[in-house]
């Protein structure tokens, strides 16, 4: 895809790597940018900085979990500003805990978000590019859509369902000569990742790496765009060594929390078996000699 004289639309675009991927497309030549996030502040900040290169910008506040609103904003700018000829879904939340220590509401995030904020967005955008039988859409998944790793089991789940989702639909849309690409980074230094306990021997890539690798693979016709060395060796393992690589993850999951959750099951098996044992004693008959009173008192130590 030739992006010059193009219009885009790119969610996530207010930080991260959805801000980088904006950024790149202006510098090479894109027409317009519909950028769409839920921070004004941040969004008008990055238009800003994109206007100042020549690229007109239209800025969309937008839940991608809302999705009434979603459907009469878009319909509105494809009316107002014409087609998009590029989409690419990079808006994502992320969630890292033990699975034993997991909040549903954080898995509900992850899927409202990563999973069903881009199916809305590109059953949107999808439908009218179908009508004209032109488009390309990019599915900003991850690693973990490849190879899932202890600590980030929900969104290694959401990450995969993406490269699922995009697989599925490259071959219903090819057709329609829509174009569907999943970009695949490994981790990337962005205040959603600053928030996370990081693995042993990752090195974090940089949001302007990814974006260089997904505009200059643009032109070229893959359909997985694996970013990083990491990500490529990583892929290679879990394909001819994936038992192998599996333990490589577990020696280098972040310990911390797992830690901690196990210090506190400890805890309350410490005090389980203080209460079972005067139970015990109450069970024994042992009233005689020790005042029933204390021994309640006891086991709700």
């Amino acid at each position: 895809m030739k992006i010059q004289g193009k219009t885009a639309l790119v969610t996530g675009a207010s930080r991260g790597i959805g801000r980088a991927i904006a950024l790149e497309l202006a510098q090479q030549g894109i027409r317009r940018l519909l950028l769409v996030a839920r921070n004004r502040q941040r969004l008008a900040e990055v238009a800003a900085e994109i206007e100042r290169q020549g690229v007109l910008v239209v800025t969309l506040v937008l839940d991608l979990t809302q999705i009434v609103g979603v459907n009469i904003a878009i319909a509105r700018a494809w009316r107002t500003y014409g087609p998009i000829d590029l989409l690419v879904n990079c808006a994502g939340v992320a969630h890292q805990a033990p699975f034993l220590e997991s909040k549903l509401q954080n898995l509900q995030e992850e899927i409202a978000t990563n999973l069903m904020g881009m199916y809305t967005m590109t059953r949107l955008i999808g439908r009218r590019m179908a009508a004209r039988h032109e488009g390309t859409i990019v599915n900003v998944s991850s690693l973990m859509g490849k190879v899932a790793a202890p600590t980030m089991a929900s969104y290694s789940a959401t990450k995969f369902g993406i490269v699922g989702f995009t697989q599925a639909l490259r071959g219903e849309l090819a057709r329609e000569n829509i174009r569907v690409i999943a970009l695949l980074p490994s981790l990337t230094d962005t205040d959603m990742a600053r928030g996370l306990h990081l693995f042993r021997w990752v090195l974090p890539m940089t949001p302007q790496q990814v974006a260089k690798v997904l505009v200059a693979k643009l032109e070229k016709n893959s359909s997985e765009i694996l970013v990083g060395w990491q990500s490529h060796l990583a892929v290679w393992f879990q394909r001819f060594f994936p038992s192998l690589l599996e333990k490589v993850l577990r020696i280098a999951a972040p310990l911390s929390r797992s830690k901690s959750f196990r210090e506190k099951q400890n805890r309350q098996q410490a005090t389980s078996n203080r209460k079972g044992f005067w139970r015990r004693v109450l069970d024994f008959g042992f009233l005689d000699l020790v005042d029933k009173r204390l021994i309640k008192g006891l086991i709700k130590l």
